[in-house]
């Protein structure tokens, strides 16, 4: 495993158990040559899923990718890693348990922010505000009315 802090290829296990209900296992990694330590998921692959975005292009599901829009989201907001994580296990599980092995970029950014408006609505703003494009600020400030209704 490449340490996020130098680079080396050189670590060992230092703790490793069950997570996230038992779909995962979380390693504790400590880096031999500069001694940070860090952490890692394995999960089991699933079937393959695809995500087709609003062009019609087609890309592999990228839980990564997922985590990253979410994170940047609730960027110094008030949003634990472990909630961020357990909002990204949720939606994950909710694309995998759909019938189809596609689902539409559209599904996904629906997903999300459903689930952030219950938990910041700053964040939850921030992605609708990115995800559905607004053109100007009076579709943004039509987005603001409804969420405080």
């Amino acid at each position: 495993m490449k340490c996020p802090y130098c680079g080396s290829l050189n670590d060992k296990v230092v703790d490793s158990r069950a997570s996230k209900e038992g779909t995962a296992i979380r390693r504790r990694r400590e880096c031999l040559d500069c001694k940070q330590r860090f952490t890692t998921y394995e999960y089991i692959e699933g079937a393959a899923l695809t995500v087709v975005k609003a062009n019609g292009r087609r890309e592999p599901f990228d839980r990564q990718k997922l985590f990253n829009g979410i994170n940047i989201a609730c960027n110094k907001r008030p949003v634990s890693r472990e909630e961020i994580d357990q909002m990204v296990e949720e939606i994950e599980a909710e694309l995998y348990d759909l019938d189809s092995k596609e689902v539409s970029s559209k599904k996904i950014g629906e997903l999300v922010m459903k689930r952030l408006k219950i938990l910041d609505e700053v964040a939850y703003v921030r992605f609708a505000s990115v995800y559905r494009k607004f053109k100007d600020k009076t579709e943004f400030m039509e987005e603001l009315k409804q969420l405080l209704k």
